[in-house]
This record gives C-alpha cells, sequence and structure tokens, in this order.
C-alpha cells in the first residue's frame, strides 16, 4: 500500500520542463530556475531574479552554487534571466543608445508570469538583483519598471550615461554594493565607445530625491561601509562599499536580502 501511495504521489506532482540545467523557453527567449528544497507547496515562494554580466548567460549564473544556497536560505527561488546574446538592451549603452528598455521590461514580465504560473512563484516577493551589466539592468528596472518588484539590489553597475530624466512610481527600497577600487564600472564611470558610464552617486542622488529618503545613518556590516536612507513609507536606500575591485559577494548578498526581510520588504 505504501508503494501504491508513492507511486500516486509521484503521478500527481507537477512535471516541471525546465529548471537549473534546462531552459524554461518563453517565445524567442529564455530563463533557468532553482527552487529553494524547504518549498513543500504549502505556500509560494518568493524569487531572487538575477541578471548576469557582460556576455554572461543564466546557465552560467546557475553554476554558481553559492549564490543558490543564498537565494535558497532566504526562502528564494534564484531565477536567472538571459540577456540577448550575452547583453542587456539598455539606454545609452554603446551599442543601444537609442533604447527605451522596453524590450526588456516586457521580457521580464514575461519571465515573472510564467513563473508564477508554472513553478507558483509568489509575486508579491520578487526581487531584481544582477551584476555589473545585469547591476546596470537593476537601476533601470528600479527607476522605470518597479511595480513587478518588491526591492533592488544592484552589485557593480549603474545607468549608462545618466540617470533617466524621471523615475516611475512606487519608489521602492534599493541596496547597491560597489567595490571602492572598481575600475572596470568605476564609481564615477569611464567613457566606452561612443557612450559612458554614469557616476554612482549620480544615481543615487537622483533616486534619493524621487523617493524622499532622508537623512543617513552609517554601519559596517561584514566588511562593508554602508549609508541608510529610509522614507515615510518604510523603504531604504542603502550604498554600501567594500575595499576592492570589480566582484560580488555571495555574503553580501544575504546581507541585503536580511537587510530588506527586517524592513518587511520580503
Amino acid at each position: 500500500m505504501r508503494i501504491l501511495a508513492l507511486l500516486f504521489s509521484l503521478l500527481a506532482a507537477p512535471a516541471f520542463a525546465c529548471g537549473p540545467d534546462s531552459d524554461c523557453v518563453i517565445g524567442d527567449r529564455s530563463y533557468r530556475i532553482s527552487l529553494p528544497q524547504s518549498q513543500d507547496g504549502a505556500a509560494p515562494a518568493g524569487a531572487l531574479i538575477w541578471s548576469h554580466g557582460y556576455r554572461g548567460s543564466a546557465a552560467g549564473v546557475m553554476r554558481n552554487r553559492a549564490l543558490r544556497r543564498v537565494a535558497a536560505e532566504a526562502g528564494l527561488a534564484l531565477i536567472a534571466v538571459q540577456g540577448v546574446n550575452g547583453s542587456w538592451n539598455l539606454p545609452n549603452g554603446p551599442r543601444t543608445m537609442d533604447s527605451t528598455g522596453a524590450a526588456e521590461f516586457a521580457y521580464f514580465d514575461a519571465v515573472i508570469a510564467d513563473a508564477v504560473a508554472r513553478f507558483d512563484i509568489d509575486p508579491a516577493r520578487v526581487v531584481a538583483s544582477g551584476f555589473s551589466a545585469g547591476g546596470m539592468m537593476v537601476w533601470y528596472l528600479a527607476c522605470l519598471h518597479p511595480e513587478p518588484f518588491a526591492a533592488f539590489v544592484p552589485f557593480s553597475g549603474t545607468y549608462w550615461k545618466e540617470p533617466p530624466a524621471d523615475c516611475t512610481a512606487p519608489a521602492r527600497s534599493i541596496v547597491h554594493v560597489h567595490g571602492d577600487a572598481d575600475r572596470t564600472v568605476p564609481l564615477n564611470g569611464r567613457p566606452i565607445g561612443g557612450t559612458h558610464q554614469g557616476r554612482v552617486m549620480d544615481a543615487l542622488t537622483h533616486y534619493r530625491r524621487f523617493g524622499n529618503f532622508g537623512n543617513p545613518s552609517q554601519s559596517q556590516p561584514l566588511n562593508l561601509s554602508c549609508e541608510t536612507r529610509a522614507n515615510a513609507p518604510g523603504g531604504i536606500l542603502e550604498y554600501c562599499l567594500f575595499p576592492g575591485g570589480h566582484s560580488f559577494s555571495t555574503k553580501h548578498l544575504g546581507y541585503a536580502l536580511k537587510r530588506l526581510k527586517a524592513k518587511g520588504q520580503l
């Protein structure tokens, strides 16, 4: 009887056609997903949507076991999105000067809708994060397409050239982490092709004004030096520097997710 019960439970279980080692296809694009082991079907899991760096891939993101573990420990699925040919179509980029970002925003909407339908992801607990060019993608989402996301954690990336003229409400929480000696995406930017990387402080100042974030407080968690501002709705704008170059640490991601959870963002 126990064997029969087990067989029936396996037959009744949903058969996912994609996951961490195979693409979830949506139209002419795709993503990959790793679900937390603790997800037992009793409640939907939240999600960490990770945007890879230049010439990266969703498959490469999924090979980062530490990244998958940090997401799972926070009760989140890790969703690795895939740029076209390893690149993101961003405003003022070297090959995308005329872009509005709309094609990418539609892609992220499609990823979230597919993951919610296919894997029972909680759409109210979706956080966007990414590194380098992926961090740039996160900043554009935060300013121009924030509605589908609970919060944002960009690493070592900012806008191309300058912040958008205006951001779109609502103002969400952002925890930005950057190396103080980054030469690939320097804090003050650098020229690339016919454009220029923006200044990180310009992005932060622009978003601070948009979200009415208040006076800063200082803290030094882990090896970070952080400046945190809060606004009336309870959101935070946190800027953390670490001693080092163009890299990211999953420990810093874990810290950011814990901060957001403590603030009720997750």
